[in-house]
């Protein structure tokens, strides 16, 4: 293996290792810039973690109902993550919704626990989460998984490189950082999963799933803005979850 391609590989695991808990090698080499560099494998890691539960919802739909199926592929997606975004998820809606301005909301998204609004948005997406792959047929349903894991984390990238980071102090940065590079090889990489689904799906249930990805997480990405300005780690954990969401409701409204 030539250097260029170990290094790749390299990145992609430390790209894993930060949004999994997937076992990667003890080894790896750890930097600022390499990390940096990892992170325009972030769509095709959703696309990993897609594909795990897509797997396990195939698998138990031969023993369970559809419905039972999606649970054990939800539970399996949670295990593999550590329920890391929907973390973000809770505690960027608690402090978004009862912060009155941008000091009081990241100080409430940085409190322990869970609180009410937190709790209510965690629980209504994956309650959403189920009726839409439950609704769906089979065959739809577990390359939904994929495809809503893999515009979840295409999101989580636009909004690094298109959106300031909002630190606690009060400063703004743009950090979390990605390169330009990185940026159109995670476009790329998620163009063509669309392509290749296509193929799965046919041309338009694609188109309609990137659709309602974007809807749902630019609308956060709004919201976000007016308060906060900026964002901060647990505002990419909501808006993959909600981009991800969006995904399912897209491809739901098409079939």
């Amino acid at each position: 293996m030539t250097p260029a391609l170990r290094l790749e590989g390299q990145l992609f695991q430390l790209a894993v290792r930060f949004l999994t808990s997937l076992p990667v090698s003890h080894d790896l080499p750890e930097s600022d810039d390499l990390g940096v560099r990892a992170n325009k494998y972030f769509p095709l890691v959703g696309g990993l973690v897609g594909g795990i539960g897509a797997g396990v919802f195939w698998l138990c739909c031969l023993w369970l109902p559809q419905s039972g199926a999606v649970i054990v592929s939800l539970i399996a997606t949670l295990l593999v993550t550590g329920a890391f975004h929907e973390e973000g998820l809770a505690n960027a809606i608690e402090g978004i919704s009862r912060g009155s301005g941008r000091g009081q909301v990241l100080e409430m998204m940085a409190q322990p626990g869970l609180g009410l609004f937190g709790a209510l948005a965690v629980a209504l997406t994956l309650g959403l989460k189920l009726v839409l792959l439950a609704h769906l047929s089979v065959e739809v349903a577990g390359g939904a998984l994929i495809l809503g894991h893999m515009i979840g984390m295409m999101a989580v990238v636009h909004i690094i490189a298109t959106t300031p980071y909002a630190h606690s102090n009060g400063l703004q940065v743009a950090a979390p950082y990605i390169t330009g590079d990185g940026y159109r090889f995670a476009l790329a990489t998620a163009v063509l999963v669309l392509v290749v689904s296509g193929y799965w799906f046919g041309f338009w249930p694609p188109v309609c799933a990137l659709f309602g990805g974007v809807v749902l997480g630019q609308m956060f990405r709004s919201a976000m803005l007016r308060k906060l300005g900026g964002y901060n780690g647990d505002c990419l954990g909501a808006v993959m979850q909600l981009a991800e969401l969006g995904a399912y409701l897209g491809l739901t409204i098409w079939f």
